[in-house]
């Protein structure tokens, strides 16, 4: 008993003789730090934008009607082709009127002739009366003579314009310019002036319109950003309806002056040049339009951004070698990547990759390697870390 009271007493002094163990030999037996990637935050300056889906709008319509009644003689136009404005596109038969601007001429020359007869008329009438040899009744009546001749010369002369008009009117021209479409009617139809139906539509297709409904907010906000803004700055894009973008650039022409009071939207409308007639009316598109300028925001994989149970997102970083948590305020999405407003500092070094075999507060080895693709999903979660 006494020998085993010596072995222990002087196990305990040769321990107490080597000092406190070290503190890597301490941690042999713990696992080792978990290996990661990251990318290092660097603060850059964003244009929020909204994408608002529309439709494509000619930006003029013209819908063909006759002003004159008769039979269509003749069809001058190709459907589908683009036309100028004042070019012919129907022929009314013309006989009838015509005529009529012959009997408006005859009509003319005969009042003409009664007003020259007037004239001559009254000016023998002051003649009398100035030599005392006509009375005054005479020259009165010889006055009122000429000014009726006058009035029924220039009521004529009115009747021949309007005779002239009707006989241009058979010459159906187009009122724009733009794409003209399908005919309505054919050869040998009789139209009537002003009908309901229309002959045929032109379409101004360069530029067209897009009209697209956003929240009146938004828009408040994005016009106070504008201040002073270059041209450039306040320019819209489309996304064709392959998904591809359009190669020019479409400005914020007009908003209706007023606030849907149900919703709250507004509509806007938004002209793009379209020189090539790429953009045809009825077309579903969307519109890539500005909302803000944000200062100093940071662009942010969404693979490496999860949530919690609230929902709130947050990301992991390289803290003293050990993973810190960062609470973050995120505007919207661009691509595959988060803007993040707030909750990261310049420098921050986000984790990308290495999240299931750590956790906060764990420490952690920074391991070269690329930016791993986005999740397909719009943001990882606690559970799948």
């Amino acid at each position: 008993m006494r020998r085993n009271s010596f072995l222990l007493s002087f196990g305990l002094a040769a321990v107490l003789a080597l000092g406190p163990v070290p503190a890597a030999l301490a941690q042999a037996d713990g696992p080792p730090p978990a290996p990661v990637t990251v990318i290092e935050a660097r603060p850059t300056d964003y244009t929020v934008t909204a994408r608002l889906p529309g439709r494509i709008k000619a930006s003029t319509i013209s819908e063909v009607r006759p002003q004159v009644a008769g039979i269509i003689r003749e069809r001058l136009f190709e459907e589908g082709t683009v036309i100028e404005a004042g070019q012919p596109l129907y022929q009314i038969e013309s006989d009838t009127y015509a005529a009529s601007v012959s009997a408006a001429q005859a009509a003319v020359a005969q009042a003409q002739a009664n007003y020259d007869l007037a004239i001559r008329e009254a000016d023998r009438a002051e003649e009398l009366f100035a030599s005392k040899a006509g009375s005054a009744q005479r020259l009165d009546s010889a006055v009122a003579a000429r000014e009726a001749a006058d009035a029924a010369l220039k009521l004529a002369k009115a009747q021949l314009q309007s005779a002239e008009i009707d006989l241009d009117r058979t010459t159906i021209r187009a009122a724009i310019s733009g794409v003209v479409g399908f005919s309505q009617v054919s050869t040998g139809a009789l139209v009537a002036a002003q009908q309901p139906n229309a002959l045929t539509t032109i379409r101004a297709l360069d530029p067209v319109h897009v009209d697209v409904t956003q929240s009146a907010n938004d828009l408040l906000r994005w016009q106070q950003t504008q201040h002073g803004a270059q041209p450039e700055d306040r320019q819209a894009t489309l996304i064709l309806p392959t998904g591809e973008i359009y190669p020019l650039r479409g400005e914020l022409r007009a908003a209706e002056p007023q606030v849907e009071p149900t919703t709250g939207m507004i509509t806007l409308r938004i002209s793009f040049p379209n020189p090539d007639h790429l953009l045809l009316p009825g077309l579903y598109v969307e519109v890539i339009l500005p909302q803000a300028e944000e200062k100093d925001v940071y662009l942010v994989p969404q693979s490496a951004v999860m949530r919690d149970t609230q929902g709130t997102p947050h990301a992991w970083v390289v803290e003293n070698d050990t993973v810190a948590v960062r609470s973050l305020e995120v505007l919207t999405s661009d691509g595959s990547n988060w803007v993040v407003k707030s909750g990261l500092q310049p420098g921050d070094r986000i984790i990308t990759s290495g999240f299931q075999k750590t956790g906060p507060g764990a420490p952690v080895t920074i391991v070269p390697g690329q930016q791993p693709a986005a999740a397909p999903e719009a943001a990882a979660t606690d559970a799948a870390a």
